[in-house]
């Protein structure tokens, strides 16, 4: 019986951290408050490996033997089958297009026109929102630097709220050379803790588009780096969807 093999694919990103290079772009927005953020322009590079083995040589001595050397965060994501497989969710009707984890759940929520959770651990998610607005672009909402502090002051004033990080901005383009706003910001709140947020935003046919990613990121239980790639691949993957 011929082997079978198991093939990982692996894809390094670099992060939306402040220590980035960039060039700054006046324009931003808030996910929960629709209202402006602060981004960044930011160059992404994406590095592709694969390492295949046969099943036969993945037996749990041998993979923790060579992936502890190798990459301890994917030998943890192994050991704790957590890998995320994503597949492209496309809603025509509202005109998105967005990656997301296969394994994750599609639920309703009210003011939510997307939200997919993660089994068991909903404060992991993925949503999204579509308002209607007068905009044209994104580059109508403001400055940079005016909408990232007004963004932290708003998460601040929260009563749930300990505390509240920008982390990173950037601006990409999408379908069509659709102008993109990403942020990336930690909360620590009193409703479950510190948190990751991920979040993008375009301006198309009048209509805002909102994504917003959570992810838990406990000191106990920090966000790993192999999760951390798989969301921002995510991130980067809303846009726009094609015309029809």
């Amino acid at each position: 019986m011929a082997s079978q093999q198991i093939c990982l694919a692996i894809s390094k990103h670099i992060s939306l951290t402040p220590s980035t290079k960039t060039h700054l772009k006046k324009s931003s927005f808030s996910a929960q408050n629709n209202s402006p953020e602060l981004f960044d322009k930011y160059d992404k590079e994406t590095m592709p490996l694969s390492l295949c083995l046969s099943k036969r040589e993945l037996n749990v001595s041998s993979i923790a033997l060579l992936l502890n050397g190798l990459c301890p965060e994917i030998s943890k994501a192994l050991s704790n089958e957590e890998i995320m497989e994503l597949e492209r969710y496309t809603d025509s009707k509202e005109g998105f297009t967005v990656l997301r984890p296969s394994s994750w759940i599609k639920v309703d929520k009210t003011g939510a026109t997307l939200l997919f959770e993660q089994p068991n651990k909903g404060a992991n998610n993925v949503g999204v929102v579509v308002n209607p607005v007068r905009l044209t672009s994104l580059g109508e909402f403001g400055t940079p630097q005016f909408v990232a502090e007004k963004l932290i002051q708003a998460e601040k004033r929260k009563e749930s709220t300990i505390d509240a990080e920008l982390i990173g901005v950037a601006e990409r383009s999408g379908q069509g050379g659709l102008q993109v706003y990403e942020f990336e910001y930690k909360i620590d709140s009193s409703r479950g803790g510190i948190k990751r947020v991920f979040s993008a935003a375009f301006v198309s046919s009048r209509k805002l588009y909102l994504l917003n990613i959570n992810h838990s990121d406990k000191p106990e239980s920090p966000l790993d780096t192999h999760t951390r790639m798989v969301l921002e691949e995510v991130l980067h993957s809303f846009t726009s969807a094609p015309l029809t």
